[in-house]
């Protein structure tokens, strides 16, 4: 027990935590697209996003090692930067619950929307889905992909929240 009262985890080493669980969960997006052959939707490709960029803000927090309001700014927009990839994980979760009527039409693939339509209306189909996202190709304990990218994004927004109550 004393040694465990010893180990004090900083928001330092909390923000490295948290970008080292940003890339767990980018590794298993590149295991499932490359090893699985799973071809990702652009919801897909979105939460990948969202996960690089709230990486990106937990390993410049922990590299940074930021004062006391330096941890509030970067808790919070690591929170935000998560929180926005839980609403497109909820977004893809909806999809797949839609009636296959209600599915929206599928689309071209990302490569061809960014080399002929406006980055505009390529943004707004990545961010809407399209019936590429209907699809169901993977679960595990009854969740699939998107609702376990849901819970890691609310864990990830939790992680950096705390981090403004963690005081060194």
């Amino acid at each position: 027990m004393a040694i465990i009262n010893k180990i004090r985890f900083t928001p330092r080493i909390w923000f490295f935590l948290g970008s080292a669980g940003c890339v767990f969960l980018l590794s298993m997006g590149a295991y499932f697209q490359f090893a699985q052959g799973l071809e990702p939707c652009p919801l897909c490709i979105s939460q990948r996003i969202a996960i690089f960029l709230t990486g990106l803000v937990f390993l410049t927090a922990g590299m940074q090692n930021p004062s006391r309001s330096g941890i509030n700014r970067y808790a919070i927009v690591g929170a935000l930067t998560a929180l926005g990839g839980a609403s497109i994980s909820t977004r893809h979760i909806w999809i797949q619950h839609l009636p296959p009527d209600k599915v929206p039409e599928c689309s071209p693939a990302l490569e061809y929307m960014l080399q002929n339509f406006p980055l505009i209306d390529t943004l707004k189909l990545m961010l809407s889905g399209t019936g590429d996202c209907a699809k169901v190709d993977w679960t595990m304990l009854g969740l699939n992909m998107p609702a376990w990218t849901l819970l890691a994004f609310l864990m990830l927004a939790t992680l950096s929240l705390v981090q403004i109550w963690n005081h060194d």
